[in-house]
């Protein structure tokens, strides 16, 4: 059962307690003769995304709506038939459950911390609704403040201030802050006044910052809320029109797909981005895209499309031109594709030119977080290839680079390698062994 953010969104805009509601729509319910003993208790139910019976549904929504002055639908209030995001939801629609979200995950609401994974058809849909017509005729809107290119501005720069906190800092230090920017300056502009224009590059800049969300969310261990993140991001980059924005996305679902181990959805979702995005998609993306349909292939023992995946990677690479790439792309950078083929060959069996991808990997210079994942590969070769006292040294300098960040992520690295070096049963990795241990004790 999914916890209705709608509903508590609204509750909070009304200024109601949750005593006030459940009284007021009791009176509601005398007024057509229904006799209801709801209470502070009931409204918590809601909350949790409990639908009562018959007419008081609709009587939510009336109350609600008196008190706030527009009229609210049983979808509005989260009370549908519909319990996830109906296919076609109106943009006006979405933007209303997607700052719901915002706000409920900004409080940390349990019941939503806990969200599933999405699976089967709505997990597939959002990509096939961003592939296919209908597109957004006119993004416009007209709201309570006036939206100019500053206000947009601002939100990229924001974007680039928390993905960079995120590379130095982890995403579960990063979290609270992009939530707090979402909820408190990012919401009210996407509620503002704007042409069709400027509307498109709001959509846009925010799409941005929701990734950034859904990547901290990833980070953090909460992957329902992570990929519900992704599916707002790509729903914002269709209303901005942007196609190679878009494509990004798909690759963050894409490597969310890898995470969850659902190698042939990682294939597909590649696929969708690099058709989709066609023409605009840029180098480095495609590079990303192949590289991650060569692992997923690995992992389900497909030489060949593996390989053809490795090829195609290459290629893109040297198309790469720095200079000419969005800002979302920053983070393939040199190296990258090194350490992605190394772990595909590792899978492959094919150990030594993946411990020559590795050690390339390990040797071009990458920001902190980039390094811990090189180190790790490189640690990891070399324990298949029997080089331990390396390996443990590798470890070592991986566990310098790691410190200061928060990243559930990252701890999955340490945690491999250590498992790794202590099933060696060597006594000369008793030492790091011991400073792994230390460090993954520490909470996140």
């Amino acid at each position: 059962m999914e916890p209705n953010t709608l509903l508590d969104a609204l509750l909070d805009e009304s200024g109601m307690s949750r005593k006030g509601l459940a009284a007021r729509v009791n009176q509601a319910g005398a007024a057509k003769g229904l006799r209801m003993k709801y209470d502070h208790s009931s409204v918590i139910r809601w909350l949790r995304g409990q639908h009562p019976r018959g007419r008081v549904p609709d009587l939510i929504a009336d109350v609600l709506g008196a008190h706030i002055g527009r009229r609210l639908t049983l979808d509005d209030i989260g009370m549908g038939k519909a319990s996830a995001l109906p296919a076609g939801t109106p943009l006006g629609g979405f933007i209303g459950r997607a700052t719901a979200l915002w706000r409920g995950d900004h409080q940390q609401r349990e019941d939503l911390q806990q969200a599933p994974v999405i699976t089967g058809l709505p997990a597939v849909g959002p990509v096939w609704e961003w592939e296919n017509p209908p597109d957004d005729i006119d993004v416009s809107s007209r709201g309570t403040i006036r939206v100019g290119p500053p206000d947009v501005e601002q939100l990229r720069t924001a974007r680039n201030h928390y993905e960079q906190m995120y590379r130095k800092a982890g995403g579960v230090a990063t979290r609270g802050r992009v939530l707090r920017f979402l909820v408190h300056d990012t919401a009210p502009l996407m509620r503002g006044t704007y042409t069709d224009s400027t509307g498109r590059e709001l959509h846009r800049a925010v799409g941005g910052l929701v990734a950034v969300a859904g990547i901290c969310a990833y980070d953090s261990n909460a992957q329902g809320l992570a990929q519900r993140y992704y599916h707002q991001a790509l729903r914002l980059a269709k209303a901005s029109g942007d196609r190679a924005f878009g494509g990004y996305v798909v690759a963050l679902l894409v490597n969310h797909a890898l995470y969850l181990g659902e190698y042939r959805q990682a294939v597909a979702f590649a696929e969708a981005g690099l058709r989709t995005a066609g023409h605009a998609i840029s180098p480095a993306l495609a590079c990303d895209l192949h590289a991650m349909q060569a692992k997923a292939f690995a992992r389900m023992g497909d030489h060949v499309g593996a390989h053809r995946a490795m090829k195609q990677a290459e290629t893109a690479a040297g198309l790469i031109r720095p200079e000419e790439e969005p800002a979302e792309t920053g983070y393939v950078q040199p190296g990258l594709l090194e350490t992605a083929l190394a772990d595909t060959l590792m899978r492959l069996g094919d150990t030594g030119p993946a411990h020559r991808y590795a050690e390339s990997a390990v040797n071009i210079q990458a920001h902190a977080r980039g390094r811990v994942h090189r180190l790790a590969t490189l640690a990891d070769c070399q324990l298949r290839t029997g080089e331990v006292d390396r390996a443990a040294g590798t470890a070592s300098r991986m566990l310098d680079t790691v410190q200061g960040m928060e990243s559930h992520r990252l701890y999955d690295r340490l945690a491999g390698v250590r498992r790794s070096l202590a099933a060696t049963r060597s006594h000369t990795v008793g030492d790091v062994v011991g400073r792994l241990d230390d460090t993954l004790r520490i909470p996140l």
